[in-house]
């Protein structure tokens, strides 16, 4: 009788213990992941507050090239937009979708904007617009560290909620899947390269 008590008892300490530690180890990994969104949002942050100043300093110098211009202002706008939708809801694969299609486009913009700034020696060789350009590289390093990051936290947290006996908890328990960051065009997947 003695031994049945102590088994059962180990029993439900068992069946108390496990979903308990399941449940703590998947916040865990779900709070390190948002974490690392929050990383990437602090430099996409810095790298949409540099471009008006990057665009501003272009503009006295590419009167000619407008539409450049407010392409970049216009994809910088969109990708802002995608970020702020994202943050509010860091789960949302088609926000996630959204803001790696907005980012796509404004590096395209920006690379645009450098082949463009090419064309004109003046503006090249502008300290301040030398300076942006350098601060915009180093930036654009930044991000593409934090990306590895949230990729890396949320491969761990998806691979967590997946493996046995965890994916029995885990749709109880609410923990959705957590959607990388992946640009989705082969030829943006590289920083624009700056050459001044």
């Amino acid at each position: 009788m003695g031994i049945v008590l102590v088994v059962i008892i180990i029993i439900l300490i068992v069946i108390i213990i496990v979903p308990i530690s399941i449940y703590n180890s998947l916040v865990k990994k779900r709070n390190r992941y948002q974490n690392a969104f929050s990383q990437i949002d602090v430099q996409l942050k810095r790298r949409y507050d540099l471009i008006p100043n990057l665009v501003e300093t272009a503009k006295g110098y590419i009167k000619h090239e407008k539409e450049v211009l407010e392409s970049v202002t216009q994809a910088r706008n969109i990708a802002k937009t995608a970020v702020d939708a994202l943050r509010a809801s860091p789960a949302d694969p088609g926000a996630m979708n959204r803001l790696a299609q907005a980012e796509s486009s404004l590096t395209g913009a920006l690379g645009t904007l450098y082949a463009v700034a090419e064309n004109y020696p003046d503006l090249k060789a502008n300290q301040t617009m030398s300076q942006l350009m350098e601060e915009l590289t180093s930036t654009e390093n930044k991000v593409s560290f934090a990306r590895q990051a949230y990729n890396d936290s949320v491969m761990e947290y998806n691979t967590s909620r997946e493996v046995f006996p965890n994916t029995l908890l885990a749709g109880a328990f609410g923990f959705a899947p957590a959607v990388l960051f992946v640009i989705p065009d082969e030829t943006e997947r590289s920083a624009p390269k700056v050459t001044f």
